[in-house]
């Protein structure tokens, strides 16, 4: 009889049950920590791929959003350069600007020294007009451009011309009279130079050949207005007046 299966019934009969060998492979350290990091690296490179399969098909692409990102961020770029641009060329447009309006302001005053200037040379035309228009008038005085306007509150400036036609031969001598008609306080009132004011009788002397300009200052009461102004022209050692001219400024 074949000893298995003697055996096998031996063991049968009394109930021995055979012993039962395992062999069991020994690895060492070296072996088992790379393995285990490698099924880690194993483990989390399925879970990433995982996440990002399932962000994909619930409809998120990571690279789409990557590049999306990006693109924002070169155009907030090329905006913020645009921006700086938009400044420099705002600054360059105030500058140009403010250079324009004083431009403008200094052509504005020079027309309005043009024009000032034309009014007086049209009055020196008509004085030479009349100038030489009276020179057959041997001696004859005017008065011509008789002006009064408010220097400050108590204070008037005039200027006039006096005049002497023909072709004299000599100087005139003589004194320039003013009389300034006035309301101060609601009352008229009258002021005569240099009666009024003895310290003009210096600039109202008169000694020309042909013309002479006179201007000066009347002194009124603070708050009073001119109504009217005369002017007369005495020559020396005559009673009565050569010229008179009358300024009325109501």
């Amino acid at each position: 009889m074949n000893l298995r299966v003697f055996g096998r019934k031996l063991r049968q009969t009394f109930g021995i049950s055979a012993p039962r060998m395992a062999v069991r492979t020994h690895l060492s350290w070296r072996w088992k920590v790379p393995a285990l990091f490698a099924l880690f690296a194993l483990i989390a490179g399925m879970w990433w791929w995982g996440f990002d399969f399932g962000q994909f098909l619930g409809g998120f692409n990571r690279g789409a959003v990557a590049e999306k990102q990006e693109k924002m961020e070169t155009d907030l770029a090329q905006t913020k350069t645009e921006n700086a641009k938009l400044r420099t060329r705002v600054s360059e447009l105030e500058s140009d600007l403010s250079v324009t309006r004083g431009a403008q302001a200094t052509l504005s005053k020079q027309a309005l020294d043009l024009q000032n200037e034309n009014a007086q040379i049209k009055e020196e035309l008509a004085f030479l007009q009349k100038f030489f228009g009276d020179t057959g008038k041997q001696g004859s005085i005017s008065i011509q451009r008789l002006t009064a306007e408010r220097e400050r509150d108590d204070a008037y400036r005039f200027s006039l011309l006096v005049v002497r036609g023909g072709n004299p031969s000599g100087d005139f001598s003589g004194q320039l009279t003013l009389q300034a008609g006035l309301v101060a306080g609601g009352q008229p009132a009258t002021i005569a130079l240099p009666d009024d004011h003895p310290d003009a009788a210096a600039a109202l002397k008169l000694k020309f050949k042909y013309y002479q300009r006179i201007e000066g200052m009347i002194r009124v009461p603070p708050g009073s207005q001119l109504r009217t102004l005369q002017a007369k022209v005495l020559e020396t050692g005559q009673p009565m007046p050569k010229a008179t001219r009358s300024l009325n400024l109501t």
